[in-house]
C-alpha cells in the first residue's frame, strides 16, 4: 500500500498526471527508444508505437493503478496486474527491464510537468511505480515457473495452413525440437515473433483457437491487416514446413473449472477464444449451459463458423446465436430470426441482448472490437449478470482500459 507520506501526495496530484500521463508516454517512449532500440527488437510492437494504442494503453495502467491505490488503500488492482503481466511474459519482459522503463518515465514526467515535480512529488510517484512494478514482477516470475520449460522463445513447424475465411487463415504448428512443451488452457494466446520486410523482429499475440491443452500442436487463427507487418508475411510467405518461433501459452481470461452456466459474446474474429472453449467443452464431452453469441459482417466472413457450428452440436447444453449485418438470402426467406444457418438462429443487424434470454448466474466471455465490448457488457449488466463476472479479452493494447481513465 502507500505510505501515509506518498498518499496525500498522490491524491492531491492525480488530477494533474492523470491529465497529461498522455503526452508523458510518448515523450517516455521516444526517450526510452533512443537509448535502447533494442527494444523494438522483438519486445514492443512497433505498429502500436506508430498507432499511439501502446502509449495510451501505458497511460492508462498507470493512471489505474494510481487511482486504485488512493480509492482502495491496502490492495491491488489484481485484474489490471494480471492482464499486464500475462501480455509481459508473452513477450518475454524480464525484471531487469524495470529500471529503465523507470529511468526514462520519470524523465518524461519531469520534462513535462516541469517546476510541479517537487520532490515530495518525485518521491510519491516513484513509490507509486515501484509498487506496481514489484507487484507485476512477482506475477510475472510466477508465469514464467509455471512453464514446462525455462525458454521464452521455441521453434514450431507449420503442418497446416487452411483459409479459415477469405481474410483468415488457420496455422497448425508442430514442435521443431525436443523442448517440454507446456499444454495451453482455452482462452490463451501465443506469441509468434518473425524478422519483418527491414529484418527488425516483430511479435504479435494470436490465441489458441482449437486444441489449446495439447502438447503435440499449436492451432491458431489469424486475421490478415492489411498494411501490417505481420500478418501480411503469415498469410502470404508462410509455407507448410516453414519453422517459426512461439511463445509458451499465456492469457488470463481463460475458461473457468466450474460447471455453471457460460455465455461467449464474440464479434470479428474475437470468435477465437469462444471457438477454442467450445472446442474443449465439446472434446471433454461436457454438458454445461453454453450460449454461444456471435456477430458478423457476412457468412463468408465468420472465420471458424464451420467448427463452432459443429462443437455446438456435440454439447448437449449449447446453443448459437449470429448476428449478420449483410442481408442473406437464406435470412430473408425466413425473416428477421430464424434457421438460416443450420445449427444457429440467426438475426440480421447488430448483436442486441435485448433480444437475448440469458442464463442465471452465468459467466460471460467477451471479445471483438471495443465498442462492441462496452456495449454488449452494458447490456449484460443491465441485464443482472454481475460485473465480476464478465470477462473480456483484448487483442492488442488494452485500450478499454485507458478509456476508463
Amino acid at each position: 500500500m502507500l505510505s501515509d507520506t506518498a498518499r496525500p501526495v498522490i491524491e492531491a496530484t492525480l488530477p494533474l498526471v492523470g491529465s497529461r500521463i498522455g503526452d508523458i508516454t510518448p515523450l517516455f517512449y521516444q526517450k526510452m527508444f533512443a537509448a535502447h532500440p533494442e527494444l523494438l527488437n522483438g519486445v514492443f510492437s512497433r505498429a502500436n508505437q506508430a498507432n499511439g494504442q501502446q502509449r495510451q494503453a501505458l497511460a492508462g495502467a498507470i493512471a489505474a493503478f494510481a487511482s486504485h491505490l488512493v480509492n482502495h488503500p491496502g490492495t491491488l488492482p489484481e485484474a489490471v496486474l494480471s492482464r499486464i503481466a500475462h501480455k509481459h511474459t508473452s513477450l518475454g519482459i524480464t525484471e531487469d527491464q524495470y529500471p529503465i522503463v523507470y529511468k526514462y518515465l520519470f524523465e518524461a514526467i519531469v520534462e513535462d510537468l516541469g517546476e510541479a515535480v517537487t520532490p515530495e512529488v518525485a518521491q510519491a510517484w516513484t513509490e507509486v511505480y515501484w509498487l506496481m512494478a514489484d507487484a507485476l514482477i512477482k506475477i510475472e516470475k510466477g508465469l514464467y515457473a509455471k512453464q514446462a520449460n525455462d525458454k521464452m522463445w521455441m521453434p514450431w513447424k507449420i503442418v497446416e495452413k487452411t483459409p479459415a475465411s477469405p481474410t483468415t487463415m488457420t496455422f497448425v504448428f508442430e514442435p521443431a525440437d525436443d523442448t517440454p512443451v507446456t499444454p495451453g488452457e482455452p482462452g490463451q494466446f501465443v506469441s509468434v515473433r518473425i524478422p519483418v520486410a527491414d529484418g527488425l523482429l516483430q511479435a504479435r499475440q494470436y490465441t489458441l483457437s482449437a486444441d489449446a491443452e495439447s502438447t503435440e500442436r499449436r492451432v491458431i487463427t489469424t486475421k490478415y491487416n492489411d498494411g501490417g507487418e505481420v500478418s501480411p508475411i503469415m498469410h502470404e510467405k508462410f509455407q507448410v514446413g516453414d519453422v517459426v518461433e512461439l511463445s509458451n501459452p499465456y492469457g488470463d481470461v481463460t475458461l473457468d473449472d466450474g460447471d455453471g452456466p457460460l455465455v461467449l459474446a464474440t464479434a470479428g474474429i474475437g470468435c477465437t477464444p469462444a471457438a477454442s472453449i467450445l472446442r474443449a467443452l465439446a472434446t471433454n464431452g461436457s454438458d454445461r449451459e453454453v450460449l454461444a453469441l456471435h456477430a458478423d459482417r457476412s457468412l463468408d466472413t465468420w472465420a471458424l463458423s464451420d467448427q463452432m457450428l459443429g462443437d455446438v452440436q456435440k454439447i448437449d447444453g449449447a446453443s448459437l446465436k449470429v448476428w449478420l449485418e449483410q442481408p442473406q438470402p437464406e435470412l430473408a426467406a425466413v425473416g428477421t430470426a430464424g434457421s438460416g444457418v443450420t445449427g444457429a438462429e440467426t438475426h440480421e443487424g447488430f448483436m442486441n441482448l435485448d433480444e437475448v434470454d440469458l442464463p442465471e448466474n452465468a459467466n460471460v466471455y467477451l471479445c471483438g472490437p471495443l465498442p462492441f465490448m462496452q456495449k454488449v457488457r452494458s447490456q449484460a449488466i443491465a441485464k443482472g449478470i454481475p460485473a465480476t463476472k464478465i470477462h473480456y479479452e483484448v487483442f492488442g493494447p488494452d485500450l478499454w482500459l485507458a478509456s476508463q481513465n
